[in-house]
């Protein structure tokens, strides 16, 4: 299939696009620069025929041009008369372009890696990664200071309205004024990750924890001026402070790969009374006030389907990023809808996996460990013990997940008795007769048709977690603002 034109009209349109957007224009700017540069690398492809018959190229090629679809769909949001309304509904600023930019990095990879480009080559410093960081960040100032700008001039021109537009105009300036704090307030991924101090902590009052488990109990309280979770261990294993300290050393190293707005933020341990005989130990983690995904869907909360949308894209974002990083790939290993967590703004962050070595060398060895449910475990699973686990396994354990936003329900559970089902019915139904869960009638067909692909039979026609991100950005995109 040729995808060189297709990739060469959406870059065209985007070209035309940047030139009228009224928000963002640097960050907007520089994916058009971005996709510029890619540009020339297809062109050469288009040139050498036998690069084009490499299934990785055509794979690259393929997956780009969903990307540019995705990108032209962000950026085109940004040229509209209704940019600020979508801004302030979807609570975020960016939505979007820190991805677009990772996944047009993904493409540069695929084919300049075909067409041995040197490293030296223009087109390569404009991928570079500490180059890219670099120009990232001073658009995001730029842009940030432009953005506060027209956000209060917005509130200026509503307030001339007040009297035609008084309960509308209360709700944008309540928006308006969260946008501004967010834009001034520091950023969690900022925040290194360190052994931190006990006085830098504050706890809520009185001290009670808001969860208990087995072997900790978990405050709410505050350090560096976030609010945060603190995780205190109460059956503790008779290990040194030295032998804990090597262990969280080398693990700050493999987190700061994974660091997301859509993956939990750890901000470090805490040891209080170090040189005594007994040391506690305390986990500090960033605080999400809804709890998991599960509980937020067992609530009488509304959730439109612009929202669940958003909920599953946000997820998506956190699983992408673990899925592919610039220095190594990596799997969760347990994704189900109590491993996601939901922030202020129902923003979802993929949690259950940090610090993960740190806090196993805390406990005392246990062997009451939860093994995996089946309900996310993949048919070809199900059919055998030895089948290896992949990120094809745990996409269509996330599809599981968004089926479960999509629905509110339990899996595989009977939705009057709710008995859930057994091993040997998951196993005929799921693994032999390839049972898939239905949809609500009213679920918007681009979603239902994502969350069937990640839940498809064999694993080869489940998207990638990056493919999965720009279709339902461009979902989001393309649902009406008040979607019922």
């Amino acid at each position: 299939m040729d995808f060189i034109e297709p990739i060469l009209s959406i870059a065209s349109a985007i070209y035309d696009l940047v030139e009228n957007v009224k928000a963002n224009k640097k960050r907007c700017h520089r994916v058009a620069d971005r996709v510029k540069a890619l540009e020339e690398l297809v062109q050469s492809a288009r040139k050498r025929k036998a690069i084009l018959k490499s299934d990785v190229v055509e794979k690259g090629l393929q997956e780009l041009t969903i990307t540019l679809t995705s990108a032209r769909d962000l950026i085109e949001k940004y040229t509209q008369a209704s940019w600020v309304q979508r801004i302030l509904k979807s609570g975020s600023h960016l939505d979007g372009f820190t991805t677009v930019n990772e996944r047009l990095n993904d493409a540069f990879q695929v084919l300049s890696g075909a067409l041995q480009v040197e490293h030296g080559d223009m087109i390569y410093e404009v991928f570079e990664i500490s180059h890219r960081q670099k120009l990232d960040e001073m658009d995001s100032r730029e842009d940030d200071a432009e953005l506060k700008r027209l956000l209060l001039n917005y509130v200026q021109v509503q307030q001339d309205k007040m009297d035609a537009m008084m309960k509308e105009f209360e709700e944008v300036k309540t928006n308006v004024a969260k946008m501004v704090d967010i834009l001034n307030k520091p950023s969690a991924t900022n925040e290194v990750i360190r052994m931190i101090k006990p006085e830098e902590l504050k706890y809520d009052f009185p001290q009670q924890p808001f969860m208990v488990t087995p072997t900790s109990e978990v405050y709410k309280g505050e350090y560096n001026g976030f609010t945060v979770a603190i995780k205190r261990f109460i059956d503790q294993a008779d290990t040194s402070f030295s032998e804990i300290n090597n262990v969280f050393n080398k693990e700050v190293q493999t987190m700061r790969l994974f660091e997301s707005p859509n993956i939990l933020r750890m901000f470090g341990i805490c040891v209080k009374n170090k040189e005594g005989p007994y040391p506690e130990y305390l986990i500090i983690m960033e605080y999400c006030e809804k709890g998991s995904l599960r509980q937020v869907l067992d609530s009488d909360c509304k959730l439109s389907w612009m929202r669940k949308a958003r909920m599953c894209l946000d997820a998506a974002k956190g699983l992408y990023r673990l899925h592919q990083t610039e220095a190594k790939s990596k799997v969760h290993g347990c994704i189900n809808s109590d491993k996601f967590l939901v922030a202020e703004g129902y923003r979802v962050k993929l949690g259950g996996f940090e610090l993960a070595k740190t806090e196993t060398s805390l406990k005392k060895n246990r062997h009451d460990r939860q093994s995996r449910s089946l309900c996310y475990s993949p048919p070809q699973m199900l059919n055998s013990i030895d089948y290896p686990y992949s990120k094809e396994c745990e996409v269509y354990s996330f599809g599981i997940v968004m089926w479960e936003i999509a629905t509110r329900r339990h899996p595989f559970e009977d939705p009057v008795t709710k008995a859930k089902w057994t091993n040997k019915e998951m196993l005929e139904r799921v693994g032999k007769e390839k049972y898939m869960e239905p949809l609500p009638e009213d679920c918007p067909k681009a979603l239902g048709d994502l969350i069937n692909a990640c839940r498809a039979y064999e694993s080869f026609h489940r998207p990638s977690a990056g493919v999965l991100v720009d279709k339902l950005r461009s979902v989001v995109t393309q649902l009406p603002l008040e979607s019922p």
